[in-house]
């Protein structure tokens, strides 16, 4: 009885799990359904507008490309030569006692500017008073003894002719008077000597400069022979700045310097954006560095702002020459191809590839010696999407910049040897790199350099 029951119990188990599988089956079944009824009637529908919407705006305007153009302007451009300087004053003095006392005042302030001539420090003066009078009172000895023998020796003469006494005392008499002129003239050299130890018990500056920072504090006993010195003056005005130039550029300097011209140097910061002072090429070494393959050059500067501090690291750019009658553009414009360098140039709503020949960099500016004319526009922004012939757009707010009035004076304001540019595309060109048409190639640098005469054909 006991065995027909059990296999009641699992019939019963089996037919509840087959009816749990079709339940889980129905619910999935009615949510696919669901699904497939929302994404048909909301979906498709937002689909189908949006591919509307896109067909009208391409009627409006099909394959335009958004552009930012600048204008061509023709200017000169100066060429420069660029190195590393550091600021070096025209005379450093460290000043040193020459004579052995206490020091007993100084008279300057830690970084006071100061004169020639001016009283920095004083000796004790006493020991040399005491010598000066010492060497005084010795030469009044030694000129009354001489007087007395002066008299003798004239005296013994008289007796001579007389034939009371001999020729040899006459001489001996005589010999004593030359010894004791003999010591008058010491003596006169140690009252020399007594005041100029007293003279250098007072130290005056030797140049015009700043003071450091003192090195010997009043009370010290000073010396001559000391190594360290008791400060230091530097030449501020004028003030040197020397830097290197590879060996390449030196035939084209030397031979200015020696027709006597007058190379402008500037110096800049260590980020080389803002110009701290400007001066003249003054001289260049003797010799070329083997080791480097650089010449030294020394410029000085007026630093009548005492901008230029010594010992300080600036870049410094050296106008050699200027490149006159030149068509500028911002450098953003110029892109660089297999077949050399070209410009995509704006006509009739159109980029049109043009090669260029470019003459200098400066800056955000190229000197294009052929290949552009004044009132050309060039595109500098959304290079990347042309081609040559695309359909351009320049839109309805500042889509063109740049214009015909700066050239000249544009060219040579060029603030920074990294940046700065000239004529009317530095607003144009901005800071931002493009990358080239993929036909053509990589967009041009904007370095400061001369290029050489390659052109697409």
């Amino acid at each position: 009885m006991s065995v027909p029951a059990q296999e009641s119990k699992h019939q019963l188990g089996q037919s509840s799990k087959g009816s749990g599988w079709i339940s889980w089956i129905i619910v999935l079944a009615l949510l696919g359904a669901g699904g497939w009824y929302y994404k048909k009637t909301f979906m498709d529908q937002q689909a189908s507008a949006n591919t509307a919407s896109g067909k009208n705006k391409g009627k409006k305007g099909i394959g335009a490309v958004p552009v930012v153009l600048a204008g061509v302007t023709r200017g000169d451009m100066p060429v420069y030569l660029r190195g590393l300087g550091s600021v070096l004053a025209l005379n450093t003095v460290t000043v040193h006692s020459r004579v052995d006392g206490q020091l007993m005042t100084v008279g300057f302030k830690e970084g006071q500017f100061v004169r020639e001539g001016d009283l920095l420090a004083q000796i004790d003066p006493r020991p040399f008073e005491v010598m000066l009078e010492q060497a005084e009172g010795q030469l009044a000895h030694d000129k009354a003894a001489l007087a007395d023998l002066q008299l003798n020796y004239e005296r013994f003469k008289s007796l001579y002719k007389d034939g009371v006494i001999a020729k040899q005392q006459v001489d001996t008499q005589l010999s004593q008077v030359g010894t004791l002129e003999g010591s008058i003239k010491s003596d006169q050299a140690q009252i020399d000597n007594a005041k100029l130890q007293l003279t250098y018990s007072k130290i005056h500056s030797p140049i015009n400069g700043r003071i450091g920072l003192r090195l010997v504090d009043p009370g010290n006993i000073v010396h001559a022979s000391d190594t360290q010195g008791m400060l230091v003056i530097t030449q501020m005005q004028p003030i040197a700045v020397t830097f290197n130039l590879p060996q390449e550029s030196l035939p084209q300097v030397y031979k200015k310097l020696r027709a006597g011209e007058e190379l402008p140097v500037e110096a800049f910061d260590s980020t080389s954006t803002s110009k701290i002072a400007s001066g003249k090429l003054l001289t260049i070494d003797n010799e070329i560095d083997p080791t480097t393959g650089t010449y030294k050059l020394k410029a000085q500067f007026p630093n009548e702002d005492h901008a230029l501090f010594p010992n300080q690291f600036v870049n410094v750019r050296m106008r050699v020459d200027t490149e006159r009658g030149l068509s500028l553009a911002p450098a953003a414009a110029i892109q660089r191809g297999p077949q050399g360098n070209y410009v995509f140039l704006a006509e009739d709503n159109k980029a049109k590839v043009r090669p260029v020949t470019v003459a200098i960099t400066e800056g955000e500016t190229v000197g294009v010696k052929d290949g552009l004319n004044v009132g050309d526009m060039v595109v500098i922004d959304g290079i990347d999407k042309l081609d040559d012939g695309s359909a351009i757009n320049t839109g309805g707010g500042g889509g063109k910049r740049g214009g015909k009035g700066k050239n000249k004076e544009a060219a040579d304001d060029n603030a920074a040897p990294a940046g700065g540019s000239a004529g009317s595309g530095k607003d144009a060109a901005g800071s931002k790199d493009t990358p080239a048409p993929a036909k053509a190639g990589g967009k041009g640098g904007s370095g400061s350099k001369r290029h050489g005469g390659s052109r697409a054909e």
